[in-house]
């Protein structure tokens, strides 16, 4: 049985399924609904909404961004309104997944000028085509303050290495992009692989750190011996 209801056409379930085939407990779905995060169902009879397959790919979606993802309600609601918009550019979709894993923390400091003037022409020198407002600019520059503060001023090499990881991984993002077709599905990844795209990046560099360090630091097993 199918109906529609503005949110496309659908196989009806009821809200308890809707949780179950989301994977979320009925308590978060309901927390996502108050929070007008995911769309009304279709109301059948006076006590009764029924939902469909969209909703589900849009609870899962919402939870990916909250729990995983660790955005705000509001920026989720950002995200998903522009993922709504059946006419919003791509660029759009990436401009608002960046600026809402961007959200300004409580007591996050300012990055200062020095740093945000040497993370610019790092991008400059690689010929990055980035616009003044990215919010990498000053993520990466409290970063440099931060470790300039315990003494480590990163040379031209670091900085460098580090570049030529982000480069490589953006390569994989925009590359996974062009398997899909649908423009819905590309502004979907988009968004959700920037989102996760930044806990993947830094559990794979905390893997490859510990294998790092068994190879410039290795233990000594003789200490453990008696």
């Amino acid at each position: 049985m199918a109906r529609e209801n503005g949110y496309g056409y659908y196989r009806i379930v009821r809200v308890s399924e809707l949780s179950r085939q989301a994977g979320v407990p009925l308590s978060a779905l309901k927390f996502y609904q108050r929070e007008g995060l995911v769309p009304e169902g279709l109301r059948s009879s006076t006590n009764q909404v029924d939902y469909g397959t969209a909703h589900v790919a849009r609870v899962r979606l919402i939870r990916a961004l909250l729990d995983t993802g660790g955005l705000s309600v509001s920026a989720t609601k950002s995200v998903l309104g522009v993922l709504d918009a059946a006419d919003a550019p791509l660029a759009e979709a990436f401009h608002a997944a960046q600026q809402a894993m961007s959200t300004p923390r409580a007591k996050e400091s300012v990055a200062s000028a020095e740093s945000r003037d040497r993370v610019r022409l790092l991008a400059e020198s690689l010929g990055w085509n980035t616009t003044a407002d990215n919010p990498g600019t000053g993520a990466a520059a409290r970063a440099l303050d931060g470790l300039h503060a315990i003494g480590f001023d990163a040379p031209p090499e670091y900085l460098r290495a580090y570049a030529a990881a982000a480069q490589a991984a953006a390569a994989a993002d925009l590359h996974a992009l062009t398997t899909l077709q649908e423009t819905d599905r590309i502004a979907e990844l988009m968004v959700v692989g920037t989102v996760l795209g930044d806990p993947l990046f830094a559990g794979l560099r905390r893997l490859a750190q510990e294998d790092a360090t068994h190879h410039l630091f290795p233990v000594d097993q003789r200490r453990d011996q008696p």
